[in-house]
């Protein structure tokens, strides 16, 4: 029986969560730029998701939400002043500039990090490299403190090596696990790592999208895995269809997604898909394991169906039985088609036996479903043991940051909101009383000082 488990880190939605449509290529995004927002809802919605699964039986952690609006960031763009006054000049002269440096999306913790568990890396320890998101302004500025949280959380550096973001270039656009997935037999043992990327920087034989960018480049892909010290017989690089990227699949994870032998995706999803699936059936066969494709025919579900109702942006995760839970998002009940899929597929007598659906509307209407909410780290118990125990979900966190939600967070955040400085202070008092119950050390900015 193995005594390893993939626990869920879920991002906890931070106070300034509003719709600012910063994220083009993400028709979500960008479809509900300008609405009013309800943070508090938001945060509310994504604890309750946690809850629910560590009451179903699985392992479940909390990411904590970054510092914003991002002052420093501000700084560096030439608004002076104190602290108050860099915000309103921010918000007089480039409101635009503003509402990317306040914008929330740490909360998709699937683009914090790609992580490599210790049974695939040279040196057996669990491997972090937090994603550059350099595709984004609103992103790139990310990496520094998702470093810093993740330095406090996995801070034993004999089992747990957290490195630097790749550089912050195109070159090496970086997006984290959402454009990555691992197979395998079962968590402790090796496995294959599925690195998907949308475009190649240095060869031009890989064709490219030409409506939205793609995100994720090879080399980028190629450098992680040198990182963290995995065997080219446990790689396995794809390219996601251009043409799917260019209907709104800025990510894999919102075209497929996998978990331990089984990968769940559209027809449309990676270019060459017939010898991609070979590879990773002959390579997870290779340490043991026996690969199962579910593909969902562009004639039963269309790509824009995905998209629209985030079929693929869900959780595989493994029940006791050793059957499988997809974790969907409420918009997937609501499409007929993708309904009667879902329904087909859980009564197939295949791997995936149940669904279960969860209301994250705050968050989906921003872009992000269940699987962008969360980061995958496959742990051994001893590693468990030495992950940071406050982060861990139970009963007395969950009741703590409820309350500590309800004391800290507003219920409505239009984008003239973010030009109230007392928006940060609210957000600084927030966080600070955070780290105290995170167990965190100081790892904002503003605690630095």
């Amino acid at each position: 029986m193995s005594n390893a488990f993939e626990v869920n880190f879920d991002g906890l939605v931070g106070p300034t969560h509003n719709y600012s449509g910063l994220s083009y290529g993400n028709v979500a995004s960008t479809g509900n730029q300008n609405a009013a927002s309800n943070p508090k809802l938001a945060a509310l919605q994504g604890l309750a998701k946690m809850k629910a699964l560590h009451d179903m039986g699985f392992k479940q952690g909390v990411l904590a939400p970054h510092e914003r609006p991002d002052v420093a960031s501000l700084r560096r763009l030439g608004f002076g002043g104190t602290d108050a006054q860099v915000v309103e000049r921010a918000a007089k002269e480039a409101p635009a500039i503003l509402a990317a440096a306040s914008s929330a999306s740490c909360m998709w913790t699937a683009n914090a990090a790609t992580v490599s568990p210790s049974g695939d890396t040279a040196d057996g320890r669990v491997h972090f490299t937090p994603a550059n998101l350099n595709n984004k302004f609103h992103r790139s500025i990310e990496h520094p403190t998702t470093r810093r949280i993740l330095q406090a959380m996995f801070a034993d550096e004999s089992r747990f090596a957290v490195h630097e973001a790749l550089p912050a270039q195109m070159h090496f656009g970086d997006e984290g696990a959402a454009n990555h997935t691992r197979f395998c037999h079962e968590y402790d043992g090796a496995g294959v790592e599925f690195f998907v990327f949308g475009a190649a920087a240095f060869d031009s034989r890989y064709p490219a999208p030409a409506r939205f960018p793609a995100r994720q480049t090879l080399e980028a892909s190629q450098a992680i895995a040198r990182l963290h010290g995995l065997k080219e017989e446990g790689v396995v690089y794809a390219q996601q269809d251009p043409a799917t990227i260019d209907a709104g699949v800025f990510h894999n994870d919102v075209i497929s997604v996998g978990n331990r032998n089984v990968l769940f995706h559209h027809e449309k999803s990676f270019l060459h898909q017939a010898e991609v699936l070979a590879e990773l059936d002959r390579k997870l066969a290779a340490v043991g394991g026996k690969f199962i494709s579910i593909e969902v025919p562009q004639a039963e579900v269309s790509v824009e169906e995905a998209v629209k109702s985030y079929l693929f942006n869900s959780q595989l995760l493994s029940r006791a039985d050793g059957k499988m839970i997809i974790v969907v998002p409420e918009e997937c009940r609501n499409i007929e088609r993708v309904w009667t899929y879902l329904q087909k597929l859980v009564n197939s007598g295949g791997p995936i036996a149940e669904v279960r659906v969860f209301d994250l509307k705050q968050s989906m209407q921003n872009g992000g479903g269940p699987a962008c909410l969360r980061l995958r780290v496959a742990l051994s118990e001893r590693e468990i043991a030495a992950v940071n125990p406050k982060v861990m979900m139970n009963d007395a966190l969950f009741g703590t940051l409820n309350a500590w939600v309800n004391k800290h967070y507003r219920d409505r955040i239009a984008p003239a909101d973010l030009g109230d400085p007392q928006l940060l202070l609210e957000c600084r008092t927030a966080l600070d009383e955070l780290t105290g119950i995170l167990g965190l050390g100081s790892v904002y900015p503003f605690q630095l000082v």
